[in-house]
């Protein structure tokens, strides 16, 4: 596997809600004060070095910016930045219409590749979500057909924009985004979501609860990430078989899990910190200090993160998802 992967009124009113959203929510929701002002400042700082990054036609990346143009636009929503208001808005607007107009382009299609893709369709479907424009919904709506047409008889999907092949990783991300554009309300058959479901599951190896990547004997962190993510994503509960397997094939996951030297580190832990916010607090207790004290070792003197997956905007962005997890300004962050 390659990174192949890889407003209503105005934004005061919106970032109102949130916060009272967050009031309201159980006892066992994870709160924001548990992001410590290190975390924040380390948000802070690679926001800052990623409005710096931005290319002069809206994007942001040097391959594959389709993609990393989603994470960036999505680190940003993340903390509250949202396109047209704000320090930030006009940035993040340019990135919008990048978007807007490579879709144009290919047809519905972001181009790239499926991953990519399903990333583009998924921050589309976040700023759709806070959003009136036409443009956008329409964008959006055309970017799920693509996804719909392309799912192949397996129930996942694979790296091109056809009905052929599957592997777990693009499948997850089409999973992502196609329940973030469901939630914006966007048509989405339920049979399509089913199918995937089933698909991921066939992946899962029962002894272990690991999941494989094309077939349930290649299981490994990043994947089983996934895997978990996407059925919580889908309404599984967390004591279901296998998403109480796959949490325990992550949680008995060697320490090197939290460290750089974890193969595909940011792509796994995106997913991982998703699952286990998801899972619940003991789950998310025991996981996210931990990737929070890796991050703030492993952040760069200019706010960056440096990853040889899929560049140093790509690891930045990630790393600003997977510390704000606590945030919940996106409706993909909430429980």
């Amino acid at each position: 596997m390659t990174w192949k992967l890889l407003a209503g009124a105005c934004v005061a009113g919106v970032l109102a809600c949130a916060a009272a959203a967050a009031r309201a929510q159980p006892a066992d929701t994870v709160g924001l004060a548990e992001l410590s002002p290190q975390a924040e400042r380390a948000i802070d700082r690679a926001l800052g070095y990623l409005s710096q990054k931005q290319n002069a036609t809206g994007s942001w990346g040097s391959r594959h910016k389709s993609g990393v143009t989603s994470l960036v636009l999505m680190g940003y929503m993340l903390k509250g930045h949202f396109p047209r208001y704000g320090k930030h808005g006009r940035m993040l607007d340019r990135a919008v219409q990048f978007l807007l107009r490579r879709a144009k382009e290919g047809g519905g299609y972001f181009g790239g590749n499926m991953y990519e893709h399903g990333l583009g369709t998924l921050a589309l479907s976040e700023v759709w979500g806070m959003s009136e424009r036409r443009d956008i919904r329409d964008t959006l709506k055309r970017a799920v057909q693509v996804i719909l047409r392309s799912q192949s008889s397996s129930g996942g999907w694979r790296y091109e924009p056809v009905p052929k092949d599957a592997d777990i990783s693009v499948t997850v991300m089409q999973i992502v985004a196609l329940s973030s554009a469901k939630e914006a309300g966007v048509f989405v058959p339920q049979k399509t979501i089913d199918k995937a479901v089933a698909y991921v599951k066939r992946l899962q190896v029962r002894f272990t609860g690991g999941f494989g990547y094309t077939s349930a004997s290649q299981e490994g962190f990043s994947r089983t990430a996934a895997g978990v993510m996407s059925l919580l994503m889908c309404g599984e509960k967390a004591d279901s078989r296998p998403v109480r397997g796959g949490l325990s094939y992550l949680s008995k996951y060697p320490k090197s899990k939290f460290s750089k030297s974890e193969k595909w580190f940011f792509y796994g832990h995106y997913y991982a910190v998703q699952a286990m916010y998801q899972a619940g607090e003991s789950y998310y207790q025991s996981w996210y200090p931990q990737i929070q004290r890796t991050l703030l070792r492993l952040q760069q003197s200019d706010g960056s993160w440096r990853g040889s997956e899929g560049g140093t905007e790509y690891a930045t962005a990630m790393g600003v998802l997977i510390l704000g997890v606590p945030y919940r300004f996106l409706p993909i962050y909430q429980r």
